[in-house]
Order: C-alpha cells, then structure tokens, then sequence
C-alpha cells in the first residue's frame, strides 16, 4: 500500500475549484494499492468526516485560499514529516518556500503540480507576484517531479529551469450524467467561468450583445465590483442571459447539452477545467486565441482575439465547420480527458 498526503487543496468533498476536483477523482478512480490523506481547511467544512471517497481527511483551522494558504500549506508539510507518506503530492505553490526545510526532515517523494505560471495573473500586486513566482522556483528546484497542466506551461519550465516535467491535464468525463434525457439543442451559446477580467468576460459580452446570436453566461457576477458592473451594463440586452452560479450539476448538465456551443475567454492559467468539460459534450469550441487554449484543444477550435473576431466568427462559420469542430472536440477529449486516463498518469508519478 503507497501511503499519498495531498496538500494545497480547500479539501474533500469537492466545493471550490479544479484542484479540488481534481482530488476528488483521483481519489474515486484510485486503484486498491493507494491510500489518500487529504488536508482540508476546517473553516469551509462545518461537517467534518474522518473519511471520503476511501481517502483520510485531516482538519487544519485555517483558510487554503489567499494569505491564509501560506502557513496552511506549510502547517500541512509539518504535519507531514511526522505522518511519514511515501509521496508528498503538493498542488499548488503556496508553501513551496518551505520545501528546501521539508527536504532535509523528510525522505517522501515529493510530486508538484505548479498550477497555471500564476505569478502572471494580472490580479496580483507586485510584491505578491515576486512571492509566487520566488515559491515557483523552490518547487521546481524541491520537487523530484514537477507537473504541469498544458504543454505550453511545461515548454516555460523547460525554458525558465532546464527541468523536466509532466505535462497532466484535467479530466471532463465527470460532466456527463449518463442516462439522463437530453433535450433538442436550444438557440443559445454558453460560457461559464469566475469573472475576472483575464477571463474576457467583458470582450464576449460585447461580441454577443452586438449579434445576432444569445448568450448564456454563467458567474460569480456579485463577487466584485468589475463583475456587479458587468451585470449592471449588460443585463437588460435581449441577447444575453446573465446567470449567477449554479454548483447543481443536473442544471449545468441540461445548460451544456442544449447549448449550441461553448464560448470560453480565459487567457491564463493552463488547462482550464471548464473548457475540457465543455469538450466532453461535441459541441463547437470558440476560445480566446492563446497558447494554452490552441494546446488544449490541438489547435482545432475557432479562435478569437477581440470582440470584432469573435463577432466575425460567430457569423462567418459555417454549419459544416461547426459539425467538424464538434466532433474534433469530443474525440480530443475522450483521447486526453478522462478521469481514468488522468489518475493512470498521476499513479505513474508516485512510483
């Protein structure tokens, strides 16, 4: 039995992002030859089990997200060299400044997966980019395996360390529910995301409100004053349907299998969880034209790079083009995006 700690994660059940989730299925499609313990934050958990999905879940009172997630990952660390796992898996680089510390206390494999080069995201202050950016090169320079989440991410380590690394995506396949009813396809396209301004909210807004076509767009819009705005100027054009939230999977199975196709904006990050998703349902991918989005969907989606593109795109494509990139999209995805294939490479990691 191969003793895993997982550290960097809000924790399980799953209830806030991608490596979250990713946690979750790593932890169901595990094979009986690996015991999970998973760090959780006990402020978001007011139900704390011993257990889920087979894996041991430890409580620590503080908060894995923002400044709170630097003692969080490393009060995890400790924690670790007296628990002893065979293999550290760290998400995120939080902690990593305590790596070189961890090192020399513990004789545990240590596997990184850096996240998407996020000491670039515009919505860091100077001195918090420094920060991650310094904790990035401790993990990278600590870890005996690095993993990255799009081969353009892995092509900057390369660059930036002369380290290799695993390039591992995110799997989609949990977004179907098989065996429900799916109705006939609906007029509308989708996008689903946090809104924040490096996800083009506001470009696929303006590209929709000025077109024929109608958007669904799916968000955390009250979260801050960039997405209250947003709502408040779009809310009342006939072509778009702001929609808060929604964590039913039910309802987000239904949006996506009736829309006509998927419109995602981001422009950081690597691998976006919501784009593999969206690729799992064969329908056509228009996304905003950068290195990650061209690697995660094999260059075969329709690009764009301002709202006059994206509008331009929307009328010029043809129903043939869009069938293609349909089917392009789900046979990349059940190729590269399943859950399955995804724990496999993870598990090959820890040996």
């Amino acid at each position: 039995m191969k003793y895993i700690a997982v550290v960097g994660t809000v924790g399980l059940p799953a209830c806030y992002g991608g490596f979250e989730s990713l946690v979750e299925n790593l932890t169901c499609h595990s094979n009986n030859k690996i015991q999970y313990e998973v760090f959780c934050s006990g402020k978001v958990y007011s139900d704390k089990p011993h257990k889920y999905n087979g894996a041991k879940l430890s409580y620590l009172p503080l908060s894995a997200n923002g400044i709170q997630s630097i003692p969080y990952d490393i009060i995890s660390l400790i924690l670790c060299i007296f628990k002893r796992p065979d293999v550290t898996l760290i998400l995120g680089v939080s902690g990593c400044l305590f790596l070189p510390v961890y090192r020399l206390f513990s004789k545990s494999k240590v596997v990184t997966n850096i996240d998407g080069l996020e000491w670039k995201r515009d919505k860091w202050s100077k001195w918090a980019k420094k920060f991650l950016k310094f904790s990035e090169s401790m993990a990278v320079k600590y870890s005996d395996v690095i993993i990255t989440d799009n081969k353009a991410i892995g092509d900057y380590v390369d660059a930036e360390y002369s380290k290799n690394n695993v390039v591992i995506a995110y799997g989609g396949d949990h977004a179907i529910i098989e065996g429900t009813d799916v109705g006939p396809e609906q007029d509308y396209y989708l996008s689903l995301c946090r809104i924040e301004p490096e996800n083009n909210v506001e470009m696929i807004l303006q590209a929709f409100a000025k077109s024929e076509h109608k958007l669904k767009f799916v968000g955390n819009w009250n979260s801050s004053e960039f997405g209250r705005e947003l709502k408040s100027r779009f809310s009342e054009n006939p072509n778009l349907d702001i929609i808060d939230p929604i964590y039913d999977i039910n309802q987000l199975f239904k949006l996506r299998s009736e829309c006509k196709g998927y419109v995602h904006g981001h422009s950081a990050g690597g691998t976006n969880p919501s784009l593999v998703e969206a690729m799992h349902f064969q329908k056509p991918i228009f996304a905003f034209d950068c290195n990650f989005n061209r690697y995660s969907t094999d260059d075969s989606a329709v690009y764009f790079s301002d709202y006059i593109d994206l509008t331009c795109k929307l009328v010029n494509v043809t129903n043939e083009e869009l069938l293609s990139i349909s089917k392009n999209m789900k046979s990349i995805a059940e190729k590269r995006y399943t859950w399955e294939i995804i724990t496999k490479m993870y598990e090959d990691t820890y040996t």
